[in-house]
C-alpha cells in the first residue's frame, strides 16, 4: 500500500539496517523496492558490503537485489566489496587483504543515482558493525545522506535492541523514516504487546508487519525530510 503523498527524500535513497545480523533486510529491502516500482520509480539497489557468495562467486542478498531491481547496473556498482567467507565483512576483508574505503562506496551510489530515481541500500549485520579499523557500517548512510529503515526482529529482547539502534541513528543525525517488524520468532510471548510497545517509543511509524511464513506488505514512508 503506497500513500499518495509518498515524496522521496532529498537524497533519493533509503539505507535498511537491522537489529542485527538474519533479521530479514533483504527481505525488506526487496519489498521497498517492489512498492516504490509500484509508484512508476526507477529503483535501483546497493548492498555496499557483502559476505558470503554462492557457487557463482556472488552474493545470495544481492542477487536477490538485483533480481527485485527494475535498474540494471554491473555488479560491482551494486556491490563494491564481496568476500568469500560468511562472516564479519572487516574480518573477511583482513583476510582478503583489502582495506574497504568509504569513498569507494560514494562514488559507486552516485553512478547508480545517475541512471535511477532513488536507491535502496542495504546495510551489512546491525547498524554498528565494523566497517574497518576507524569506523562503522554506521558511516555509509551518514555519508550517503540517506534516511534509515529499521528492521526490529521480532523476538526476546527485541525492544532494547530496537531502542539502542534507533539512538545509535539519531545520534549521527540521521533521520529514522520508520521500522518493520519482522515476526522471525512465531512463538514469541506478548508479540500484541511489543509491537504495542515499540510503536509508542520508538517515535518513528511502523511501515510493514512481516509475519511468519505469512503475506508481507510495506509502506512507503510518506517524508523522510
Amino acid at each position: 500500500m503506497n500513500p499518495a503523498s509518498f515524496q522521496l527524500p532529498p537524497s533519493r535513497g533509503f539505507f535498511i539496517t537491522g537489529t542485527d545480523t538474519g533479521v530479514g533486510k533483504t527481505h525488506v529491502a526487496c519489498l521497498l523496492v517492489e512498492a516504490l516500482k509500484e509508484k512508476g520509480l526507477r529503483v535501483a539497489v546497493m548492498k555496499p558490503v557483502a559476505a558470503g557468495v554462492d557457487a557463482d562467486g556472488v552474493n545470495a542478498d544481492v542477487r536477490l537485489l538485483m533480481a527485485a531491481s527494475n535498474v540494471q547496473m554491473p555488479q560491482e556498482q551494486v556491490n563494491p566489496y564481496c568476500f568469500e567467507p560468511a562472516i564479519a565483512p572487516h574480518l573477511a576483508a583482513q583476510k582478503s587483504g583489502i582495506t574497504m574505503h568509504l569513498g569507494v562506496i560514494e562514488n559507486a551510489y552516485a553512478e547508480l543515482l545517475k541512471l535511477s530515481d532513488v536507491v535502496v541500500v542495504e546495510g551489512a549485520g546491525g547498524f554498528l558493525v565494523p566497517f574497518d579499523g576507524k569506523s562503522g557500517m554506521d558511516q555509509i548512510p551518514v555519508r550517503l545522506k540517506l534516511p534509515v529503515i529499521l528492521v526490529v526482529g521480532m523476538r526476546l529482547g527485541c525492544i532494547s535492541h530496537a531502542l539502542l539502534s534507533a539512538e545509535a541513528i539519531r545520534r549521527r543525525g540521521l533521520t529514522l523514516a520508520g521500522w518493520v517488524a519482522n515476526r522471525i520468532d512465531p512463538d514469541m510471548a506478548e508479540m500484541d504487546e511489543n509491537l504495542t510497545a515499540l510503536s509508542s517509543i520508538l517515535c518513528s511509524p511502523r511501515l510493514g508487519d512481516i509475519h511468519w511464513q505469512g503475506r508481507s506488505v510495506i509502506t512507503l514512508p510518506v517524508s523522510a525530510s
